[in-house]
């Protein structure tokens, strides 16, 4: 990485929500990524490789935004392993408090993406425990689309006058 990149990252992520565009929806993805890769205690630089490539092309070909959203999922994982405050648990109340707050991040969460991490598992243990975790949000996303949607059609249903 280029070292205005690294300078710029220091400056951004102590003042991330005024400078990046749509910081909670690359926080969102950086939290969903992270509790992948956490899962996996022997996780490698290769996860955080495919994150940027997963970056590239979800921001569509925007380096340094790729590069955002993969040192945001680093620092999330280095919370996890450093931090006995911040674990595993509260990541995916975090994850689903945001859910709760923004439905529309339901659509980020993109679970054939996610399942590309747990190829650069080896351990069955960690395998499982990542398929779980991708599963878990796969449902969540499914449970969120499914409320926006009754919520819609409520919504519709009130505004149309029964004669």
């Amino acid at each position: 990485m280029r070292l205005s990149f690294l300078i710029k990252h220091y400056f951004f992520s102590a003042f991330r929500e005024l400078f990046v565009h749509h910081h909670g929806s690359l926080e969102f993805r950086a939290k969903l990524f992270a509790l992948v890769i956490a899962a996996n205690e022997e996780a490698k630089v290769e996860n955080y490789i495919l994150v940027k490539k997963i970056g590239v092309d979800i921001y569509k070909n925007d380096e340094d935004r790729a590069n955002l959203l993969m040192l945001s999922t680093k620092e999330f994982v280095n919370k996890i392993r450093e931090n006995n405050e911040f674990t595993m648990d509260t990541l995916v109340l975090s994850i689903q408090r945001e859910l709760r707050q923004a439905p529309r991040y339901a659509k980020k969460i993109d679970t054939e993406s996610l399942k590309e991490f747990i190829a650069l598992s080896h351990d069955r243990d960690t395998i499982s425990y990542q398929e779980n975790i991708v599963e878990f949000l796969e449902k969540l996303k499914e449970e969120i689309l499914h409320e926006k949607k009754s919520q819609i059609q409520k919504d519709e249903a009130a505004i149309i006058p029964r004669y």
